[in-house]
């Protein structure tokens, strides 16, 4: 079972600090450097990104870089996790890969079978160790919160859950609303928990009367409307919808708040290595950070402010969410209907 971390103490900012001073002599991209990736992806001029990120924000992203790299055409395939795993393994089997870099949340599948190469990016020192690979393969290009909703015309703070357990109390049976595809985070449960404390706590939850519909987006909007005064949200939309006005509110003191990475990484066999390394140093870089959080993304790096202070990981208990969940989803949606739609 493993233990929440909360980020970061003095030392660690230190460290940090550190990292960001020495990172062109610890982490060297390749010979010659930036300059000499320019000069390759200018012989290239294209690369292909396979992503999971929206559409519009995924352009959003390409249309800065091809104007910082104008002599780079971009070219796009946007599809959900598992099709994208899908299309890539399909592809290399069949010997016409296409994909420069990737974007998925499963992309350690990628990893273990050699499909991915290691790239040190220059950003990777902005993003703390629980939000980049070990080995150098990938960071994530942002983060999602699972937290606990509320609508605080319905219930108070003070009277709101205080942790995941606290939805088996039986008061809130029939209050509280779910996605009815929450594969992911019923696996970050089992393997963060443990199988036996998790199973039984989704036995107890599955007799709670669960409200259930398709997406959080869903989610949150009916549960702003008052069709239930609890339910399983993403931080990120519920900000936003505060902005607007709307009645909705979520709990900080969650353990854990478990967090969604989206890992970016360049291809194996990417036919333009160095494109696809000029790219991810880019979505990864502060200036198309900001680009994502201007559009309600929330970054892994440490010099981009979160959307709201409480969001700061440094204020929260926070798990991130192993790639290697996102591998056994298929497992983990069986198990999931099982309890709950038996």
């Amino acid at each position: 079972m493993k233990k929440t971390c909360r980020f970061f103490p003095r030392w660690f900012l230190l460290v940090f600090a550190l990292e960001l001073f020495f990172s062109g002599a610890v982490f060297p991209q390749a010979p010659g450097g930036q300059a000499s990736l320019i000069e390759g992806a200018k012989k290239e001029g294209r690369v292909n990104w396979y992503g999971a990120l929206n559409i519009n924000d995924s352009n959003a992203l390409l249309s800065r870089f091809e104007q910082k790299y104008p002599f780079i055409k971009t070219e796009l395939l946007r599809a959900g996790n598992e099709q994208l795993l899908n299309r890539i393994l399909t592809e290399d089997s069949a010997g016409r890969g296409a994909v420069d870099l990737a974007n998925l949340t499963s992309i350690n599948a990628l990893k273990r079978r050699g499909l991915l190469q290691v790239h040190r990016s220059l950003e990777f020192s902005a993003y703390p160790p629980q939000f980049k690979d070990a080995d150098g393969y990938w960071a994530t290009l942002y983060n999602i919160y699972y937290v606990i909703g509320y609508n605080p015309k319905m219930v108070s703070a003070k009277d709101a859950p205080k942790n995941w357990d606290d939805f088996l109390d039986p008061k809130w049976k029939g209050k509280i609303g779910m996605d009815q595809e929450e594969y992911e985070w019923y696996g970050a449960t089992i393997h963060y928990w443990g199988r036996d404390k998790a199973q039984k706590f989704h036995r107890a939850l599955a007799k709670q009367g669960v409200h259930w519909n398709r997406g959080h987006t869903m989610i949150s909007q009916l549960m702003a409307a008052g069709e239930f005064p609890l339910g399983i949200v993403y931080a990120h939309r519920v900000e936003s919808m505060k902005k607007s006005g709307a009645p909705i509110e979520w709990v900080k003191t969650a353990d854990p708040v478990f967090v969604i990475l989206a890992p970016v990484a360049v291809a194996a066999k990417a036919r333009n290595p160095n494109a696809a390394k000029l790219l991810m140093d880019f979505v990864l870089s502060r200036e198309a950070q900001l680009v994502l959080r201007n559009a309600n993304r929330l970054s892994g790096r440490l010099d981009v402010e979160p959307l709201a202070p409480e969001m700061h990981p440094s204020k929260l208990k926070i798990a991130p969410i192993d790639p290697s969940v996102g591998e056994e989803l298929p497992k983990y949606s069986k198990e999931f209907r099982e309890i709950y739609f038996r």
